[in-house]
């Protein structure tokens, strides 16, 4: 139900009582969000009074405990990552994105801890005992852990990855990945390439999707044999020069690369010194993300800036605002040019 709707809410009682009423049960029953559910029972603004009013008396029919309602603000967010994504202190991406949300929690006196988890363990248990009042969930999860975690009643907030009915805080990878292929095609590149990961990972499906819009823009047809996903059965790195190996032995190889993130990128670009080949003179290379080793590469790597740490921050502020609405906030990225696709002028 719209907050604006003046129809009643449906004020019949679960009758089955053995389980304690969760903010869920009552958006389910109210036919509302759990933001809004959360709202109305935390005398938060966004909605109208008649709504609040209906939602109160609801909770009241079905008997939940307004005893345990916390306060307006979280004090502790619990962070939590794929443990399949590998350590965070080592990870060139996700150490950003905790970095940004330490930070905010700092600056913000609220209390932050970490929590990794795997596909097919039991989440609720593990949240319960960190004993948070929302969740910063960072990354992609497979569908039994998203489910897991929603089920666990909490204010959350989804960073870098997308699930509907979660509110999701993302960078604007169709707008990077269309920015970085027209670069890419500005320098003369005539048969470009796309490698990347897993489209059910939410960021690699957004910046293939670019990448065909910007060729379509231009007046050219993507080719399937230089669209390539990583090998997920070997390790990263390898699948990553496995991956330009396999399009450098193609009839008609590509002249430019785009690859989905700046790890991806640098294999691709030692696969190519090692067949012999010069980048950019032979082959432009560019990446997504601009993590540290971006810059130092040889040659430095063209990319797309994410203001990594921006991410999270953003999570928390609506987090502690309340604003966890289903949705998607998008972060605006930039293009930064450097020595692999830019050929000496002869």
């Amino acid at each position: 139900m719209a907050p604006s709707s003046t129809s009643a809410l449906p004020l019949t009682a679960n009758s089955n009582m053995s389980k304690p009423v969760t903010i869920r049960k009552l958006a389910l029953a109210a036919n509302v969000s759990i933001g809004t559910v959360s709202r109305a029972l935390k005398g938060q603004s966004g909605l109208s009074e008649q709504t609040r009013g209906e939602i109160l008396k609801l909770a009241a029919d079905m008997g939940y405990d307004l005893g345990k309602l916390r306060s307006t603000r979280p004090r502790r967010i619990l962070f939590v990552y794929n443990r399949e994504l590998s350590s965070l202190a080592t990870n060139p991406y996700y150490s950003h994105v905790l970095h940004g949300a330490e930070t905010a929690c700092r600056e913000q006196a609220v209390d932050l801890s970490v929590l990794s988890v795997a596909p097919g363990e039991a989440v609720a248990p593990q949240v319960r005992r960190g004993g948070a009042d929302a969740i910063l969930a960072a990354g992609h999860f497979d569908a039994g852990t998203m489910q897991a975690l929603r089920g666990c009643d909490l204010p959350m907030v989804l960073v870098a990855h997308f699930h509907a009915g979660i509110h999701c805080v993302n960078d604007d990878s169709i707008y990077g990945a269309r920015a970085m292929t027209e670069h890419l095609l500005a320098q003369g590149a005539k048969r470009l390439a796309f490698i990347g990961g897993p489209l059910a990972n939410h960021s690699v499906a957004q910046r293939l999707k670019g990448f065909r819009q910007a060729l379509f823009a231009a007046g050219r047809l993507a080719d399937p044999t230089l669209e390539v996903e990583l090998d997920a059965t070997i390790d990263y790195g390898e699948a990553g020069r496995k991956a330009m190996r396999g399009l450098l032995a193609l009839p008609q190889p590509p002249d430019a690369i785009f690859a989905y993130n700046d790890q991806t990128a640098l294999r691709a670009l030692e696969a190519c010194v090692d067949a012999g080949l010069s980048v950019p003179q032979d082959v432009l290379i560019a990446g997504y993300d601009d993590i540290d080793d971006a810059a130092r590469s040889q040659p430095a790597l063209t990319t797309i800036r994410v203001d990594k740490e921006r991410l999270c921050r953003e999570a928390v502020l609506q987090l502690l605002d309340g604003r966890v609405e289903p949705g998607e906030t998008l972060l605006p990225v930039d293009l930064v040019v450097r020595d692999s696709t830019v050929r000496a002028r002869t």
